[in-house]
């Protein structure tokens, strides 16, 4: 690698990138305390939130791969500026917006900016700091991401008391304008015109097939699983990704390297991470509801309260290093998923009578499975291949992380309103009010308050927590399964005298793309 004269303005430069990586983290999980305000403001069904939050994430999967390969090619900081200006682009839209199939748009828009900005933000790191300053520059930028989960349902919260729902978005604007500007005035310009081309075809597979999947299973609750669209959506993903794997197994430079699946340690540290973000992303969808609309606190006090959660991974993911290091990478990711799933099989029982201090409890134990199941999944996949390949693996394994958010927010969402109707009684109703009961639980609070009705308001939220209850249960059987996979077929590797971590991982990323 070059040796690098070192640039008085990188340090200011890479505030540009912790902004930009903060923006991305809170905006992860500050629409989640946003849907309930919203659902109520634009009459959005359980499906049509559902769309708002998998529209981002789809989009997100499906380009993030070829988004970085656009950058090697034609420019990391022009790809990287580009990236800002889209997201900021769907964040205005957002704002603006005034009906759902807008807001849905918006999302998807952000989706591709986000897909952009996430690779680039690593890979310009290099042309900036010299090789032992890199460690340090990598740290401060992926604790920024880390530091805005946390931070969303806080700030969304605050921004949802005091202002209007579009303010959530309205917030990225001036962040991403800092980003674009100190990229045009701080960052060197730089390309690999050697990395691949992008195919256009590898990505339209990749975007349709998974947008197939993802429609099927929101849909089939609204539509009805003997709807013939819903199982010929469902055939024709299955069609679309078998068509994206045999092409990606017949191309000299693949997109999306197969190949690295059959490295055990990279195969099953991927399928566990993947199924830890199952389950964070279909949490985050199913929790806000339940802490607003049936426990009564406003949008703030909603964000505050999952706090324990994550608290729980910010503890873990600094302490599961010392874990590997002591007890190996095996022995971490599988009780780390073991806590999971008991938190989760806690979580099943909670009844509306529970109160918070129940919630309390097994969010924070969630948060600590959490912790300790996903930062190690991720270094020991990486681990597992040749230095060369990190690059490669490290997209590949982002974009399954990815796909696991998309169809956990998909199928425990889809999960969740198919219980929540059956559930809830709406024999008393008109026609017209019985239905918009049945799209979400505040719309039933909303219905029950324009009629009067304490009985459906009783029922709405016993239905609700009934479901969020069916929904955690699969959520602790997928990590106990994940479990055993873990601590059957993980390798029983030495224990390390340096355990990997996150920012380890996107040196070697950004080293492997130089």
């Amino acid at each position: 690698m070059e040796t690098l004269t070192p640039d008085p303005r990188r340090w200011w430069a890479l505030g540009a990138l912790v902004a930009s990586m903060l923006t991305l983290g809170f905006d992860t999980t500050i629409l989640n305390v946003a849907l309930p305000t919203m659902a109520a403001d634009l009459g959005a069904s359980t499906g049509q939130q559902q769309w708002m939050a998998d529209a981002y994430v789809v989009v997100f999967a499906a380009l993030m791969l070829p988004a970085g390969l656009l950058g090697d090619r034609f420019g990391r900081r022009l790809m990287l500026i580009a990236g800002l200006a889209v997201f900021l682009g769907g964040s205005l839209i957002g704002a603006l917006a005034g009906d759902v199939n807008w807001v849905i748009a918006a999302r998807a828009l952000m989706g591709v900016g986000a897909a952009l900005i996430t690779p680039l933000a690593l890979s310009v790191l290099p042309t900036l700091f010299a090789h032992d300053e890199q460690p340090k520059a990598n740290a401060i930028v992926s604790g920024a991401s880390a530091l805005g989960l946390p931070l969303g349902p806080i700030i969304g919260g605050w921004l949802l008391n005091h202002f209007w729902w579009g303010s959530v978005f309205l917030v990225n604007v001036p962040m991403a304008a800092i980003g674009i500007a100190a990229c045009v005035f701080l960052l060197p310009e730089t390309r690999d015109p050697a990395s691949p081309k992008v195919d256009t075809v590898s990505t339209a597979l990749t975007a349709t097939g998974l947008g197939a999947l993802i429609y099927a299973i929101i849909e089939a609750p609204a539509k009805g699983w003997g709807d013939p669209l819903v199982p010929a959506m469902f055939v024709a993903a299955v069609a679309l990704i078998a068509a994206l794997v045999v092409r990606e197994r017949r191309v000299e430079r693949p997109m999306l390297d197969m190949t690295l699946l059959t490295h055990r340690g990279f195969l099953f540290n991927t399928i566990a991470a993947t199924l830890v973000m199952f389950v964070l992303s279909g949490l985050l969808f199913v929790l806000p509801p339940y802490l607003q609309a049936v426990l009564g606190n406003d949008a703030f006090g909603t964000g505050v309260r999952l706090l324990p959660m994550m608290g729980g991974i910010l503890i873990a993911s600094r302490t599961a290093p010392q874990a590997v290091t002591r007890f190996g990478a095996r022995a971490t990711v599988s009780a780390g998923l073991v806590v999971l799933a008991f938190s989760a099989l806690l979580a099943s029982r909670t009844t509306t009578d529970s109160g918070y201090g129940f919630t309390a409890l097994w969010l924070s134990i969630t948060g600590l499975g959490f912790g300790f199941s996903l930062m190690p999944a991720m270094a020991g996949a990486l681990g597992a291949l040749p230095r060369d390949r990190a690059g490669s693996g490290s997209g590949l394994l982002m974009t399954m992380r990815q796909v696991g958010g998309a169809i956990g927010i998909a199928l425990l969402g889809s999960l969740l309103a198919s219980t929540y109707r059956d559930r809830l009684d709406v024999t008393a109703l008109p026609a017209q009010a019985a239905d918009t009961a049945g799209e979400s639980v505040v719309a039933a609070h909303i219905v029950a308050e324009k009629t009067g009705s304490a009985e459906l308001l009783a029922s709405a939220n016993s239905a609700y927590v009934h479901g969020m209850g069916v929904v955690m249960l699969v959520c602790g059987l997928a990590a106990l399964v994940s479990a055993l996979l873990a601590a059957a077929f993980l390798p029983g590797t030495p224990r390390p005298t340096k355990t990997s971590t996150a920012p380890d991982m996107a040196v070697e990323e950004a080293d492997a793309r130089q």
